[in-house]
């Protein structure tokens, strides 16, 4: 299957919001979409899940406000920054659907390996004197 990119119909649904800007949600997603794949390309068939987080976000808190005070008014900005980004969970998740990133475990026995032992060998005996401090 091809990944298909959410509808701005979608993101309104995944926000909660009865009515949503067409277009602007149009735009954050198709953005969304190429920040994903600066991570992985294609994208997975289940991307759409991160790409409507990461519009989502953009969407409802273009300015990255992480603090407001209303009354007597405070609101704190992260510096020179605002819009999409991709947290370091968006990309672990996008790697992990594309089957990327986790633990493995590299064999590096050849395939014509004998499984018979090479050492020690119980057919040779020592049949000569041991050097002092030996036994």
């Amino acid at each position: 299957m091809v990944f298909v990119a959410p509808t701005a119909e979608q993101l309104g649904m995944y926000l909660g919001l009865p009515e949503i800007d067409g277009d602007r949600a149009d735009l954050l997603i198709q953005q969304a979409v190429a920040l994903a794949q600066s991570v992985v390309r294609p994208l997975p068939d289940d991307a759409s899940a991160v790409v409507l987080s990461v519009a989502g976000r953009a969407y409802v808190n273009p300015q990255q406000v992480s603090y407001e005070t209303i009354g007597p008014m405070s609101v704190q900005r992260p510096s020179g920054s605002g819009g999409l980004y991709l947290t370091k969970a968006d990309k672990a998740a996008l790697k992990s659907l594309a089957g990327r990133g986790g633990a493995f475990t590299v064999d590096p026995t050849p395939a014509t390996a004998d499984p018979s032992p090479t050492w020690p060998l119980d057919d040779l005996a020592w049949d000569g004197d041991y050097e002092p401090g030996w036994s």
